[in-house]
């Protein structure tokens, strides 16, 4: 009795063949896991250069917009008011008007809470104090204040020298002015300044011209 032979099922070819792991996950070819490497380091390779950039700009930023520049004072002009200046007996309500301009160079205004004064000197001696309300300096801009100084007769009267000058028809005074203040930039870059101001002048007891005016400014932190 013949029997019949099993017809055996031939194997697939080997480029036919599916492989799978443990985990039931497909095998990925080796191309697709160097392709997938690449792109991931050119991923972070930008994220670098990005932050790169920002840090460069941001140093930048704060070595030439963002630096805290020192504000600059100038006396404009100095004004006297009196009823006469001629004689000692004439003496009398002797006004000195300061004109000062506040520049500020920041991007950021100038704060100054603190009173600004301007002080006038004759023969060493104070002889008179005006005082401005706190303000504020816009960014970028020049701020002008009117300082008015009410001058004391009696402490005039007080200096040697006075009744010599008024014959000479001359009068050496100085002036004293500070303003003290704050710059903050993005609530980050805070400065605080105290900007000061010298000046020397002759004024003319007849028309009261102010000549010869010379000042010296200096700022402290």
């Amino acid at each position: 009795m013949a029997e019949k032979k099993e017809q055996v099922k031939p194997l697939a070819p080997a480029s036919h063949r599916q492989y799978f792991t443990d985990d039931n996950d497909a095998v990925f070819p080796l191309d697709s896991k160097k392709q997938r490497h690449r792109q991931y380091v050119q991923c972070c390779g930008c994220i670098v250069a990005l932050m790169l950039i920002q840090a460069v700009v941001l140093l930048v930023l704060i070595f030439t917009v963002f630096r805290i520049k020192d504000p600059k004072l100038k006396m404009n002009s100095v004004r006297i008011s009196s009823t006469n200046l001629s004689s000692l007996t004439a003496l009398t309500n002797i006004t000195v008007t300061a004109d000062v301009s506040i520049k500020n160079p920041n991007v950021a205004a100038f704060k100054f809470s603190n009173v600004t004064t301007t002080t006038v000197y004759y023969g060493g001696v104070a002889v008179g104090e005006g005082r401005n309300p706190p303000g504020v300096a816009a960014a970028r801009r020049t701020l002008r204040l009117n300082v008015t100084v009410e001058l004391a007769v009696g402490k005039l009267l007080e200096v040697a020298r006075l009744g010599s000058d008024l014959r000479f028809g001359e009068l050496n005074v100085s002036t004293y002015t500070r303003v003290g203040g704050r710059v903050k930039i993005l609530g980050l870059f805070k400065k605080n300044v105290v900007v000061k101001m010298n000046c020397t002048m002759s004024v003319n007891v007849t028309s009261q011209e102010i000549r010869d005016q010379s000042c010296w400014r200096r700022v402290s932190i």
